[in-house]
């Protein structure tokens, strides 16, 4: 049969292999080890009938089934059938036709491991955890970030007095969101110019460093031209939507940033379309450890307890690929072992629905190597943005000094406005 060969059960994986874990339902009428070796076929380089041109030298560079436990399959790779340094060509590989064959009810692709070979054939962060901290001088406690909201519809000069009254409230960094970009009502060449204006302004007054993250996504070389004008304006920072822009543009920005000496901020719109459904996909776990080998600097992992679906071990798992070195295999966590050799960690940012009364609940997921990220848990404010933000960094304060936020709030009335309209709910 043409697949049969693509399983072999007694197959010891090499070091230099690539390894991904899946999880397969197969359709009706296949067998798991059936449907396994279809996909290690597929993502390889096999095909539906047997191949007078498949020589045994070719043979050679076949994936191999070489683990079953119930539907979670090992697929080894040989290192030879990719190109180092080229994420579109790795992803189309792992992650390309399989999803739509036949003999798969469902497919995900949980985890990957990979090869050194693979890994340094990357940048890696330019700036990473420990860079970022030193860029705002800030090393005891976590970063906090807000969006200007309504998050579109604003002008120029409204969006960046705005982050003024964010970032004199006491807030590290202003962000564009997502679908933010330069739309008639907002120039971005304008925006920049009267935000970063507005943060020096912050900066004069509070003696604290503040940061702007101006979202340039959009076709590369416009993104290009975009990261080139806040380098000129004296911004530190970019945000790119690492998934509706793609792997090849980001991996272009990603030269273009260390040229300019800019940091990364990735933000993951549209990623539930594919990592929401357990049964089919790719894990958000896969998508932070390729924005960690490109080299992102910040990566939005969820929250928990916020409004967007996000279980508390997908959290733990992404905390750990972001953060760590290296990790051991951990079925709890679904994650093969991985090392990351000399690649700095990413900071996590956690956000999306966030308000002061949930701090308690995110330091404690996430200890304090994590980017808050609140929008509307700030401009909701009932006393404005300035006294939104102030009940954030109030909220951080009290939980670092292990205070009980009510006992915190008898003292601080920005944090007791904000507990009086949100208390401690998680947003449906």
């Amino acid at each position: 049969m043409a697949y049969s060969n693509f399983l072999n059960l007694n197959y010891q994986p090499k070091e230099e292999d690539l390894i991904c874990l899946f999880k397969i339902e197969p359709e009706k009428g296949f067998s798991i080890e059936e449907a396994a070796a279809r996909v290690a076929s597929e993502s390889s380089n096999g095909t539906w009938t047997d191949l007078t041109t498949m020589t045994e030298e070719i043979r050679k560079l076949s994936a191999k089934v070489f683990e079953i436990k119930g539907n979670l399959v090992k697929i080894a790779y040989p290192i030879e059938l990719f190109e180092p340094g080229n994420m579109p060509q790795i992803v189309s590989s792992i992650a390309g036709n399989v999803f739509g064959m036949k003999a798969v009810k469902n497919l995900r692709l949980e985890d990957v491991y990979w090869p050194e070979q693979i890994v340094i054939s990357f940048k890696g962060p330019k700036l990473g955890i420990s860079g970022i901290r030193k860029m705002f001088k800030i090393y005891n406690r976590p970063l906090t970030a807000t969006v200007p909201k309504p998050k579109v519809g604003m002008t120029s000069k409204e969006h960046a007095q705005v982050a003024y009254q964010i970032w004199t409230g006491g807030v590290d960094i202003v962000k564009d969101d997502e679908n933010l970009s330069s739309q008639k009502f907002n120039r971005f060449e304008e925006r920049i110019k009267e935000t970063l204006k507005m943060r020096d302004k912050a900066e004069n007054e509070t003696g604290e460093k503040k940061g702007y993250l101006p979202n340039i996504s959009s076709e590369t070389k416009e993104m290009i031209k975009r990261a080139e004008k806040v380098a000129e304006e004296g911004g530190e920072y970019v945000m790119i939507d690492i998934l509706t822009t793609g792997w090849a543009s980001l991996q272009t920005l990603r030269e273009k940033t260390e040229e300019l000496g800019l940091a990364i901020h990735a933000h993951r719109a549209f990623h539930a379309a594919f990592t929401r459904n357990p049964k089919h996909g790719v894990s958000m776990k896969v998508i932070a450890e390729i924005s960690r080998l490109i080299g992102v600097d910040q990566l939005h992992v969820g929250t928990v307890v916020g409004k967007l679906e996000s279980p508390l071990q997908e959290v733990k798992a992404l905390i750990k690929i972001l953060r760590e070195e290296e990790a051991h295999e951990n079925s709890e966590l679904t994650i093969l072992k991985k090392k990351f050799f000399k690649l700095k960690p990413v900071l996590p940012v956690s956000s999306g629905g966030l308000h002061p009364g949930l701090i308690p609940k995110i330091i404690e997921i996430f200890g304090k190597e994590v980017l808050i990220q609140a929008g509307g848990g700030v401009l909701g404010h009932p006393d404005g943005p300035k006294s939104g933000a102030a009940a954030l960094r109030q909220a951080i304060n009290a939980t670092i000094s292990n205070i009980s936020l009510k006992t915190y709030a008898e003292e601080h009335k920005e944090l007791k406005t904000a507990l009086e309209k949100w208390g401690f709910t998680k947003p449906k």
